[in-house]
């Protein structure tokens, strides 16, 4: 594993009221031979809106726009669009994020769904779809689609606190054959809850998921556990070691000290680059050889 040398990648800008004080969590997107990084950013009305910059190579940015392209557009997410995820399936984006807002007069963390066209993202017209609460009124977060349907259905994994649950839907509207999929474990580096970070990457093996999981000491970090190819809710293998844990000053110290927490990799080269939220300030990238995150045969 290798730490970027110049991270963090995105900071905030001061003169941007919206992003001005934190940037961090984001998810990503190849294509064009570019990577796009839709990122989390908070200004001085501290509310949570997505941004949008990008990279030739990955780690360094060559384009930011200076505008949100996602923001809260009702009362159910009125205080902030957090922490996006993104599933490509044929010429749309999903994107799953945490819709923060109030809920018959109680604020609530859910999770929304929504889509664009991949010729629109890529030509930057911000054309997103309807806004759908998945579990409308239930605390919830950590979203991510699998990027290939089961059996005709779309397959998700969230957070019901502390475990990764599972959920299915054959219009992204109604979900059932809620399941636990992973829990925390005691005397470990995830022992207090746990959650998906990036989609999950099929490999030869099965489905690679990297998750983050959270200590009793509230320390975030990011391992990975292997699924069965043709059945997620099967768990083939998990590190008992994380692969990624806050050790350099930018993830000890910020907003919220020692956190590292993804949305997104991208696969290159036969690399994953994952790239990570650190103490909720800005925004990192860190390489691992695909085979390194693999079980040992």
């Amino acid at each position: 594993m290798n730490r970027y040398s110049h991270n963090p990648i995105l900071e905030p800008i001061g003169a941007h009221a919206w992003e001005s004080s934190l940037v961090f969590n984001a998810a990503v997107f190849a294509a064009n031979n570019r990577v796009h990084i839709l990122y989390r950013a908070m200004g001085t009305d501290n509310v949570s809106r997505i941004g949008l910059a990008s990279s030739s190579d990955g780690y360094n940015i060559d384009e930011r726009l200076p505008l949100p392209v996602f923001s809260p557009s009702n009362d159910m997410e009125n205080q902030g669009c957090e922490d996006p995820r993104l599933s490509l399936f044929g010429d749309s984006l999903i994107m799953a994020y945490t819709a923060f807002g109030n809920h018959f007069q109680h604020q609530v963390y859910q999770i929304g769904l929504t889509s664009i066209n991949t010729e629109d993202f890529i030509a930057r017209r911000w054309q997103w779809g309807e806004r759908i609460l998945a579990f409308p009124g239930i605390h919830n977060k950590d979203a991510v689609l699998f990027p290939q349907k089961f059996d005709g259905d779309y397959v998700m994994f969230h957070r019901l606190e502390p475990d990764l649950c599972i959920a299915r839907s054959n219009n992204l509207r109604r979900w059932y054959g809620l399941k636990y999929i992973l829990g925390p474990r005691e005397k470990s580096w995830d022992s207090w809850k746990v959650g998906a970070a990036g989609p999950p990457i099929l490999v030869n093996e099965g489905w690679l998921l990297i998750y983050h999981g959270v200590s009793v000491d509230r320390v975030y970090s990011l391992g990975v556990a292997l699924l069965d190819k043709n059945n997620p809710e099967q768990v083939l293998y998990r590190s008992e070691e994380a692969i990624l844990t806050p050790t350099e000053d930018y993830e000890r110290y910020g907003k919220v000290p020692n956190v590292v927490f993804s949305c997104g990799q991208i696969i290159k080269d036969d690399q994953v680059l994952i790239y990570y939220g650190a103490a909720d300030s800005s925004l990192c990238v860190a390489t691992f050889e695909l085979a390194e995150l693999l079980p040992k045969k």
